[in-house]
């Protein structure tokens, strides 16, 4: 059992590094929309890696957090893709 935890917590640290990964497009992305959908990675990321995370060490609770957590980033780019309708940012 506990290869098993390791293995979870490891690709859990993959998750990690691919969303800072996302985070250099953050930064960088030539347009906004790079930008959104980098962020929006990076909240995918996240969740995968508090489920793992959940799994590694049986904690249900995690998986709560990892839940409402993927609600507020779909939030958020429904927000964010509404207000850029409403400014004029879609071509």
């Amino acid at each position: 059992m506990v290869e098993l935890s390791t293995a979870l917590l490891a690709i859990a640290a993959a998750f990690v590094v691919f969303a800072l990964v996302a985070l250099y497009r953050v930064f960088v992305g030539p347009t906004i929309h790079d930008r959104v959908i980098a962020v929006n990675v990076m909240g995918t990321n996240t969740v995968i890696a508090i489920a793992l995370v959940a799994a590694a060490f049986d904690q249900s609770v995690f998986l709560d957090v990892a839940l409402v957590y993927a609600l507020l980033n779909f939030l958020l780019s429904i927000a964010f893709s509404k207000f850029n309708v409403e400014h004029g940012g879609v071509l």
